[in-house]
């Protein structure tokens, strides 16, 4: 769907809201039943809080089974909780049973343990066995975003049996999203896949044996962290991977959809640390849902921390006030210092953490990395240098003070970008993200010694200043 037809859709559901709203009101349901069947499942979702609680129960009783699990699946989690808690047991059921085996998983992950208990008893046995292997798995890592909704063949059989087993496997109403089948042996273990248009396309009696390729570049291991099998996803543009265990046994699949979620929570995670946020595992702040508590908890504890570093600022300048007092003039061009240094800072730490993000920046390419930036570093120091020593002769009419302004320019701009480059390798180094780290700390520790730097260049020229 293209941007503009994506928009009218929104559009189009919107004006859906004041019409089921007055036909729920003169109950004509059945005409309720009608439009809403005519709505996709994540449209429904995106305007389902412009409904009252009642109006929701009803609209979601009157949806079909599947169309009410895909809506149920593309709600928010309090949402999701809300139905559970109002729907009858049959209603739960259904939708529980019904779901897909990692979005169940995730929505028990969040669940208290009594509620988890209760919801066991109406579902099928296989159901809770799955739910309760697949909750063992850790947020942030594949085994956690993997389904265990795949088709195994075997290499013997010839494409029209496959085919066959495809057919008696998958009902006509089912909305799975197969594009790959896993060849495995009697012991599960990979062998191969099998794209599906290969298969459709393959002569009747070819063996899949010879129809299947090798698995050996996209197999992901069950603890690989997410972020890893995003980049594979990216690099051999999949549609979708295998998940084995340590022995090799086929236990699971990642299909894109899953992954554009990580990518878009990696993504906000990025921005949010870009803005001095507690990034918090990615989740988006919905103003449609945010709370004061929740901002109040994203924002404050870097605005705190980042404050102690800023309190360090204000001893420089204490410990600097007879050079200050000398020649005020000094002071006219501090922020104008300050900024620009830690926009270089910024603009070295932001491609460095974007790199290591990406795996084009590792420890293997370090030295070339830093060489390339010392001499941006150098280069863009003597231009800004250059720039600003112009500028505070303009200002100020004395050479001098151009001559401190642009050193001092030309030294933190090189400070800065050594400062964002080496910063992101530390955090690495340690353990740690460097957005977390290094994006935040970079600008404060530039403010901080950039100062220091200043002064010590005016004080260097202070005599001829006076």
């Amino acid at each position: 769907m293209t941007k503009k037809n994506k928009k009218n859709s929104m559009n189009v559901t919107a004006l859906f809201v004041p019409e089921l709203r007055e036909l729920i009101n003169a109950k004509n349901f059945s005409e309720v039943k009608e439009i809403i069947s005519k709505i996709p499942p994540i449209d429904i979702a995106e305007r389902w809080n412009d409904f009252s609680s009642k109006e929701k129960m009803l609209i979601f009783k009157l949806l079909k089974t599947r169309l009410a699990v895909d809506v149920f699946e593309s709600l928010q989690f309090e949402e999701q909780s809300f139905l559970l808690d109002n729907l009858g047991n049959t209603e739960v059921s259904q939708v529980l049973n019904e779901m897909s085996p990692d979005d169940r998983a995730n929505l028990f992950r969040d669940l208290p343990p009594k509620v988890i208990k209760k919801f066991f008893k109406l579902m099928k046995k296989e159901e809770v066995e799955d739910v309760r292997e697949l909750m063992t798995y850790e947020e942030g890592i594949a085994g956690a975003i993997m389904t265990t909704d795949y088709i195994e063949l075997r290499k013997e059989i010839t494409a029209r049996a496959a085919i066959l087993k495809l057919q008696d496997t998958l009902s006509f109403d089912d909305d799975s999203d197969i594009s790959s089948i896993y060849v495995t042996d009697v012991e599960h273990k990979l062998l191969g896949v099998v794209e599906l248009q290969d298969l459709i396309k393959a002569p009747p009696d070819m063996l899949i044996k010879d129809i299947m390729e090798s698995t050996d570049f996209i197999k992901i291991n069950e603890y690989s962290p997410d972020d890893e099998v995003a980049q594979l996803f990216k690099r051999y543009d999949l549609i979708d991977a295998p998940v084995v265990d340590e022995n090799e046994e086929l236990i699971g699949v990642i299909t894109i959809d899953d992954i554009v979620d990580v990518m878009e929570k990696e993504a906000n995670k990025a921005i949010y640390e870009v803005g001095k946020m507690t990034p918090g595992e990615g989740e988006i702040i919905s103003y449609a849902t945010a709370t004061v508590k929740e901002l109040i908890s994203r924002r404050a504890g870097w605005l705190m921390f980042l404050l102690v570093f800023d309190f360090l600022t204000g001893t420089v300048l204490k410990t600097f006030q007879d050079t200050l007092s000398s020649v005020v003039a000094l002071v006219f061009f501090i922020p104008m210092i300050l900024d620009t240094g830690g926009n270089a800072g910024a603009q070295s730490s932001i491609t460095v953490i974007r790199g290591l993000a990406t795996g084009d920046v590792s420890f293997d390419n370090v030295k070339r990395v830093i060489k390339l930036e010392l001499m941006t570093a150098l280069l863009m120091g003597l231009i800004v240098g250059i720039v600003a020593f112009v500028r505070a002769i303009l200002l100020q009419g004395e050479v001098i003070i151009g001559l401190v302004v642009g050193v001092t320019m030309f030294l933190v701009v090189l400070l800065a970008i050594c400062t964002g480059v080496s910063l992101p390798f530390i955090s690495k180094k340690m353990g740690l993200d460097p957005a977390v780290l290094a994006g935040p700390i970079t600008t404060s520790v530039v403010d901080i010694i950039g100062l220091i730097i200043y002064f010590k260049v005016a004080q260097a020229f202070l005599p001829i200043l006076k």
